[in-house]
């Protein structure tokens, strides 16, 4: 089976083709992040209108990449949800009217359960059942996964995503949108051991996040070093990066560690933009060594949105036996463990 997949949901524009039998085929994504950066983070309207600009062009590109034509595809996986609405709106009204017009089924798909799925596009995948950190601008979500749609919430983010206080620190050190990559490349010119930062919520039980309040000590120890001018001088803003950093992905790692412990399971996924941060890599190795189990990721191109992922998650609902019906489906707000299991 042959599927088109069409990833909508934010700033990245993200087309690809998958084969259940051969594998990923092609691939296109254009990246919305410099025309976001102006101001600061993302503005939906732009996004929408860019998706509108960019989508179709991408699927000619991938259709040229892999040398078939539209009617060679068996059916169409789209986005739904969670996501900005508008942007949703274009992926799943493309999806669908190609779809419609192909005469070929259409799915509506999860875009954290396409994260979650990521991995699976690796030459060494992992195996159900597995514990998976999803973690991302918009979520951070600890999830027990048997199968399939077969989701357990263990725990979750109280406030911030993870990568929004990466984000919202990055702007507290002058640092451009998005603040990520560049706290994480920042924090390497760091040292580590000149601040203590707060692990939130690790001192007491639960697999539950919160990030709010070393957001609030991340500003207080800035605003504590500014000189007359308002200025932080390099080594102490590469200090403080590497500081939270290093609070962000130890927090991370201790949840992980619990939630490895509580299933039992010996396998640990990460996925979503965040899951690209190499002191997150490092730190979840130590944990999966100490625990005797296995860390899965996806290649660092797959962790962000994309359309490949998107292909794979919605061939295998697909292969289920699911698809969507005539309706454009778009839900800015959708709980994962509401999937119906294959």
């Amino acid at each position: 089976m042959r599927v088109l997949g069409i990833e909508t949901s934010c700033d990245e524009t993200g087309v690809a083709l998958y084969d259940s039998e051969q594998g990923l085929l092609g691939d296109a994504l254009y990246s919305q992040v410099k025309m976001h950066a102006e101001y600061g983070g993302v503005v939906p309207e732009l996004a929408s209108r860019d998706h509108v600009r960019k989508l179709i062009p991408l699927i000619r590109q991938v259709m040229q990449q892999t040398e078939l034509r539209l009617s060679d595809l068996d059916a169409i996986a789209y986005t739904a949800g969670p996501g900005l609405i508008g942007a949703l709106m274009v992926g799943a009204s493309t999806g669908r009217a190609l779809a419609l017009g192909l005469g070929i089924p259409a799915v509506a798909v999860h875009h954290m359960e396409g994260h979650l799925l990521a991995p699976m596009l690796e030459e060494t995948p992992p195996q159900f059942p597995f514990v998976a950190l999803l973690v991302s601008g918009g979520h951070t979500q600890l999830v027990e996964v048997k199968g399939i749609g077969q989701y357990t919430l263990l725990g979750e983010s109280l406030d911030d995503a993870a990568g929004e206080a990466f984000d919202k620190a990055a702007k507290m050190l002058g640092l451009d949108y998005p603040g990520g990559p560049l706290i994480a490349k920042l924090a390497q010119q760091g040292d580590r051991q000149r601040f203590t930062f707060p692990r939130p919520m690790t001192d007491r039980p639960g697999l539950d996040f919160s990030f709010s309040g070393l957001k609030t000590f991340t500003l207080n120890t800035a605003n504590a070093h500014r000189d007359e001018a308002g200025q932080i001088d390099p080594q102490t803003r590469a200090d403080i990066a590497a500081a939270f950093e290093e609070a962000v992905v130890d927090t991370l790692a201790i949840k992980c560690r619990r939630a490895l412990q509580q299933t039992g399971f010996r396998q640990l996924v990460i996925a979503g933009g965040v899951s690209a941060n190499a002191r997150l890599r490092e730190k979840l190795a130590e944990v999966v060594r100490k625990e005797r189990s296995k860390l899965f990721y996806a290649r660092p191109a797959f962790c962000t949105d994309n359309g490949a992922m998107i292909a794979y998650a919605g061939c295998q609902r697909l292969l289920a036996g699911q698809h969507a019906d005539l309706t454009i489906l778009a839900r800015p707000r959708w709980p994962m463990e509401s999937l119906p299991p294959l």
